[in-house]
């Protein structure tokens, strides 16, 4: 079965994490992604853990696209950026905002050579407004968008600052909203037929800010202080709404998921304990009192959770078919035999490393195919003569003469 995305071409001119997030989903699926990078590369190849200086999270963070070096201040480059417009359905691009059009690559240009091109711009706080030309990085949209303030311990339980994530968050959900977007603009165009223009209200722009990237992932947040001047506060591993939901400890020093919140699964959980006693008791016998009583509930799960090893309590868990997992690590992940059916982990072969990179599979799983990985991460300009000979026609004396002047 050919790729879903056979055929469709996108210029990524993008660094970092967001625009090559977008861009690296849609190549899962297919998709042609022409990677623009500087002479020097994108900064995330010296990102992460390295065996001989490559990166592994590059061997999966750059899969599946056409890597070619370009110095965009040369005149000459501009030129080479047209020609690859030209045959492209969409660019999609992280630069601060009016940086494109610096460079006199604005949506203004790129349509003069490709009328109904889609054009992703992802940025910090968005193409227009009063943080524009804020300098922003993913932590910086977490921040804003409230994700930040709730990342934390209850209030009064710890002095420590907020804590990450643990990964780009902010930045990979921006790159996910453009990917939608992008395929949204597309099908719009094609539906339509019309040209676009190179204003920012043509349906065929996208303007993707990480801060509402994160902000609209937030819930109840904005309503609940708008209707009732509340500010949601940090729940450290439980949740505001819910009860018993948390990570309970184990006896060999994990902790155990368990989500037990509504009223079957409550009593299931308190039958397994050997604590029957607790459906009846007035301080647990609804979600909302449960709710109220999370700490004191919480206590008597933790004293019971903490005398079995993680992996014998996970086996009680499942039996008694209550939502529970251990926190996985990386090597859990891996092994896992749900991953490994659903081909989620895949030893890839890159011939920049000795050993086959484990590397995450393709989500969404369209129909019975879990995508392809074409190839990993490529080297450094890997792809410049075979996409300017094979797609621009320039002879090979163009391009060496290109690098000797440091365009490429």
């Amino acid at each position: 079965m050919a790729a879903l995305l056979n055929g469709l071409r996108i210029l990524e001119i993008g660094h970092f994490v967001a625009a090559p997030f977008c861009t690296r989903l849609l190549g899962d699926l297919g998709a042609d992604i022409i990677k623009i990078e500087p002479l020097d590369g994108d900064p995330v190849r010296q990102w992460g853990a390295q065996i001989d200086g490559k990166s592994l999270w590059w061997s999966m963070h750059g899969r599946n696209k056409r890597s070619i070096t370009l110095n965009l201040k040369k005149p000459e480059a501009r030129e080479i950026i047209l020609g690859l417009v030209a045959s492209c359905d969409a660019v999609v691009e992280n630069f601060r905002p009016g940086q494109l059009a610096k460079l006199g690559l604005g949506p203004d240009v790129l349509r003069g050579v490709r009328p109904d091109l889609v054009m992703a711009h992802i940025s910090g706080f968005g193409q227009d407004g009063p943080y524009r030309d804020r300098a922003a990085f993913g932590v910086v949209g977490e921040a804003v968008g409230g994700l930040r303030y709730l990342t934390n311990h209850r209030p009064g339980e710890s002095d420590l600052p907020p804590v990450r994530v643990g990964v780009s968050i902010g930045d990979s959900l921006a790159g996910l909203y453009a990917a939608f977007g992008v395929m949204a603009a597309l099908w719009e165009r094609d539906r339509s037929g019309r040209p676009s223009d190179s204003g920012a209200a043509s349906p065929h722009s996208l303007d993707v800010a990480l801060s509402e990237a994160v902000f609209s992932m937030m819930e109840g947040m904005l309503p609940e202080y708008g209707a009732l001047g509340k500010v949601k506060q940090p729940t450290g591993g439980g949740i505001a709404t819910a009860a018993p939901s948390n990570a309970y400890p184990t006896a060999d020093g994990n902790w155990m998921l368990i989500a037990a919140n509504s009223e079957p699964l409550f009593a299931k959980l308190a039958m397994l304990m050997g604590k029957p006693e607790l459906i009846g008791d007035p301080r647990y016998v609804s979600n909302q009192t449960r709710v109220e009583n999370a700490a004191q509930l919480d206590a008597v799960i933790s004293d019971w959770s903490s005398g079995f090893n993680s992996e014998d309590l996970a086996d009680k868990l499942v039996a008694a078919d209550i939502p529970a997992c251990k926190a996985y690590t990386a090597a859990d992940c891996a092994a896992d035999p749900q991953f490994r059916y659903r081909d989620m982990v895949r030893a890839v072969d890159d011939p920049q490393f000795a050993d086959p990179v484990l590397q995450a599979g393709i989500v969404p799983r369209v129909g019975s195919s879990a995508g392809s990985i074409r190839w990993p991460g490529p080297p450094l300009g890997a792809h410049t003569e075979e996409i300017l000979v094979g797609m621009l026609g320039m002879h090979p004396t163009e391009v060496a003469k290109l690098r000797a002047e440091g365009v490429i």
